[in-house]
């Protein structure tokens, strides 16, 4: 089985190098094509047998998979260099939120599908959020969680809840890894605790904490308890937490929505160039919104105010 990624950059280089050491894929099964030949062939010297194509037509022809691991903005261009080579055996994999199924499938005579991945996977870690379009059938769907199962948990999820999925699986490890670097810094400068030491300490953990939560089967609730005794240290920390991260994480949330839904006014805009006349499509048959084209465009707009556990409630 042939294996395409176009585009070899943080995330196709990462993808690539974790399903070659899992063992999933061997070298001489995986093609990649990328803007910047030097990446491609620093590829091609660590892995022997991967091939390179100077075009991405050229690596998606003939490709059982095709693994799209470029920039949302991208999209438009590399379809256009793709779409002629593929057909409806084929499947074509999305790794950007953005960029949605009915999109790629109106674009496209291939399968669909949408699989968001981590930085965890590198460890061969982590969740892959994992969607699949209407021409996705069992034994695709199958074929597909059989290699990411290699480097991570596949988990399936709506599209509606891509955003805030990602927030937590693929965005969280730095919003993880900046909080512990503030609480390493902030214990050096008040105990004497060298940062590196902290962040050891830190690390190990997050990674027990992580086991609790998943081999050791406690809940978050439980995990609280069990370590919290009333009146202690713990509970101390957890008042002043309460105070200051509740918030926090609904103005989070808030940001990246934000961001997300600029994306996906740019993406209608370029998959929905304007007319001779000046109007688009869309507008010519009377329906100007560009998220009401998208699966999930404007998502906090429809956001219900922030409930007891300090988080929207996203439709």
């Amino acid at each position: 089985m042939k294996v395409a990624f176009i585009g070899t950059g943080s995330m196709g280089s990462l993808l690539i190098e974790a399903f070659s050491r899992s063992g999933a894929l061997l070298p001489h099964h995986i093609c990649a094509s990328n803007r910047s030949p030097l990446k491609t062939k620093r590829l091609a010297q660590r892995y022997p047998g991967l091939k390179i194509y100077g075009s991405n037509a050229e690596a998606a022809r003939d490709s059982k998979i095709i693994f799209l691991c470029i920039k949302p903005l991208d999209y438009p261009e590399v379809i256009a260099e793709i779409r002629d080579v593929l057909d409806d055996k084929q499947i074509v994999v999305s790794i950007t939120s953005p960029v949605q199924i009915e999109t790629l499938e109106q674009a496209l005579p291939a399968k669909i599908a949408k699989i968001i991945p981590s930085i965890t996977h590198s460890v061969h870690s982590g969740a892959s959020l994992c969607m699949y379009g209407k021409r996705i059938r069992p034994e695709d769907r199958l074929l597909l969680e059989q290699l990411i199962s290699s480097v991570s948990t596949p988990f399936t999820l709506k599209e509606t809840e891509t955003r805030i999925a990602s927030d937590i699986a693929s965005c969280g490890p730095a919003f993880v890894a900046y909080m512990l670097k503030l609480w390493a810094e902030a214990a050096g400068e008040l105990t004497g605790l060298t940062q590196a030491d902290a962040i050891t300490l830190g690390s190990e953990m997050l990674l027990g904490t992580g086991k609790l939560l998943t081999e050791g089967g406690l809940t978050a609730e439980e995990l609280i308890e069990r370590v919290a005794v009333p009146g202690g240290v713990t509970a101390e920390g957890l008042t002043v937490l309460e105070a200051g991260l509740r918030g926090l994480f609904v103005q989070l949330i808030e940001a990246t929505h934000r961001k997300y839904d600029e994306d996906l006014g740019k993406l209608h805009a370029l998959f929905n160039p304007p007319e001779p006349g000046g109007e688009t499509a869309a507008e010519e048959e009377g329906d100007s919104s560009p998220s009401s084209h998208q699966a999930d465009g404007g998502a906090l707009s429809k956001a219900e105010p922030p409930d007891g556990s300090g988080a929207a409630t996203l439709p």
